[in-house]
């Protein structure tokens, strides 16, 4: 099993190409199995993730190809009616198949989906709603068996009864090519959710939303169109913090600061500094860094519980009594046995992380958890002394395209080894 060694402490300075968006193109390269015809799906990440989505979809049957961060698709054509255990048990995101095969074919069967460890993250708000859209479901031996009722599934009206990314996505691709017009409320607004609606519409749907309610106009069929996937904010967001944790200063291209704005105004008053080079291209740095007493995560455009993580680990010398506070998922403070065997001061209460000004922090071996926590290792180690072992970095190739060769590139002495 791979491991990063990283020695510390250094400063990134350099230049970083920001990444596709991991959470736009799995629900994007899976949604192509609602539309008829070929495209080609540019700026997809070459990660654990998007390759074994790859590897799903041809198992299933569709004629797709991945290359050089380009997602080729010549057939969308399912015709194996079984996404099994093997491939789907190591990627929550596969169960967001069910909705769009259901939606263009009669019966389908998942197995219940893998991932990370933070939190039940359960399929009921999918289920709930596919039933109302004519779906008989039914639960056994560890897969999801559905089969629509009738030649074309039913337009809904209904609210979601909690915010969900995931189940927004689902539901969408699937109204998509329901009878009738579905109203769907309390929905995710997140840019990757706006990227999906975007792509889907060049495909032929008829998508409006307006705050969280998302109308879909369901037609006859889509035609795949060629599309260019967004920025990973969360990449960005990750590397911005490692710069601000370690006074450094770079260069982002690629870089999109609108699907930013709260969290860069919470950097921005912790000392971030910005100067934009191009529509694109922004210069970060940050020479004295503040504390923040206390943030919490939000939907978007809250503070990304995706940037959770990453953020306690750049405040682990500054913060003076700063609180962290985990709104999202009920387990998502793994991260932090492992940053106190860097010799943080953390506390933990209830839903809240409190984090305590340590003045040294020292390299220690440690292990990645899920692929968010494991990038605030990253930091730790980044502004530690010493040698820093991080285990099981497979959590950070699915989130993370070359993030060695990346941080390397900005002066950070770390190396890949087996």
């Amino acid at each position: 099993m791979q491991k990063v060694v990283i020695i510390g402490p250094a400063s990134l300075k350099g230049e970083i190409d920001i990444s596709g968006s991991k959470n736009a193109s799995l629900p994007i390269m899976i949604s192509t199995v609602l539309a008829k015809g070929s495209c080609l799906i540019g700026n997809v990440p070459n990660l654990r993730d998007t390759r074994f989505l790859v590897s799903i979809l041809k198992d299933l049957g569709c004629k797709v190809d991945f290359k050089k961060n380009i997602f080729a698709v010549h057939n969308s054509n399912i015709t194996k009616k079984s996404a099994d255990y093997e491939y789907v048990r190591q990627m929550r995101a596969s169960i967001v198949l069910l909705g769009p095969v259901i939606a263009r074919y009669k019966k389908f069967k998942i197995a219940l989906p893998g991932g990370c460890s933070i939190g039940t993250r359960g399929i009921d708000l999918h289920l709930k709603a596919l039933k109302l859209m004519g779906v008989k479901i039914s639960i056994r031996n560890g897969y999801v068996e559905a089969e629509r009722k009738l030649s074309k599934l039913i337009a809904i009206n209904h609210k979601f009864s909690k915010i969900s990314v995931g189940a927004t996505q689902n539901i969408v691709m699937a109204a998509s090519l329901a009878k009738g017009k579905s109203t769907l409320k309390n929905c995710a607004i997140e840019p990757e959710v706006i990227d999906l609606i975007n792509f889907l519409n060049n495909c032929g749907a008829k998508i409006k939303f307006s705050k969280r309610t998302i109308i879909v106009d369901g037609v006859e069929y889509l035609e795949l169109n060629n599309h260019e996937i967004i920025p990973d904010r969360i990449e960005a967001g990750s590397y911005l913090l490692a710069t601000m944790a370690s006074k450094g200063k770079v260069i982002f291209n690629n870089f999109k600061p609108d699907d930013l704005t709260l969290p860069l105004e919470k950097y921005k008053l912790m000392g971030l500094k910005v100067k934009k080079l191009s529509n694109s291209s922004y210069q970060f740095s940050c020479n004295k860094l503040n504390t923040i007493k206390k943030i919490s995560t939000k939907e978007y455009p809250g503070y990304p519980t995706d940037l959770q993580a990453q953020l306690v680990a750049t405040l682990l010398k500054v913060g003076q009594k700063s609180k962290v506070t985990e709104n999202i998922f009920e387990n998502r403070f793994i991260h932090i046995p492992e940053l106190r065997r860097f010799g943080a001061n953390l506390k933990i209460k209830d839903k809240t992380v409190e984090i305590n000004k340590v003045n040294d922090l020292y390299g220690a071996e440690v292990m990645a958890t899920d692929i968010r926590a494991s990038f605030s290792l990253i930091i730790a180690a980044i502004i530690s002394k010493g040698t820093t072992v991080i285990n099981r970095i497979y959590h950070l190739d699915r989130g993370y395209e070359d993030f060695d060769l990346k941080l390397k590139k900005c002066g950070v002495n770390i190396k890949r080894k087996k």
